[in-house]
């Protein structure tokens, strides 16, 4: 699987850097019976239906060219939503001063959970201020422990 994602990255990229788009995250998954390749695209202002389109249709075309896909499949372009996952160094950056929600691959300070506010992001670690009960805690999170990371849902 991490073959053809690879593969779909490279087609991908172009297309998206030409319509000044960000690619944030390709998966490939089985379903049920069902294959799926989707495709997560952003840019700052939020992207709409009009480029997700674009992306399927100029991405398709390279696909039915090369056809690296050994199964039948569906093509999915579409926004990372409000949770948008946390992946690049640009990621981390762009998130500081905002909820994020992390799990990691081995407890720290007794927990694998983490969510709440990303207050810094140096030297490839997360300093994340979150509470527990009623009181505010710190926590450091070298970026090689953690196993997701996304932005939180937050309602004013």
């Amino acid at each position: 699987m991490s073959k053809v994602i690879e593969i779909v990255e490279k087609m991908a990229q172009p297309i998206v850097e030409d319509l000044q788009l960000e690619l944030v995250d390709i998966e490939y998954v089985k379903e049920g019976k069902n294959w799926f390749l989707r495709i997560y695209i952003d840019k700052e202002q939020g992207v709409d239906i009009e480029e997700c389109g674009i992306v399927s249709e100029r991405l398709s075309e390279k696909l039915d060219e090369t056809d690296p896909i050994p199964y039948n499949y569906f093509l999915e372009v579409s926004s990372p939503g409000a949770e948008r996952p946390l992946k690049t160094i640009r990621d981390y950056e762009r998130a500081v001063g905002k909820r994020v929600n992390v799990k990691t691959y081995e407890p720290i300070e007794g927990e694998k959970a983490f969510e709440g506010t990303l207050l810094s992001f140096e030297q490839k670690e997360l300093l994340i201020e979150y509470l527990i009960k009623t009181r505010k805690k710190q926590v450091v999170i070298p970026l090689e422990k953690v196993a997701k990371a996304r932005l939180a849902v937050t309602f004013s």
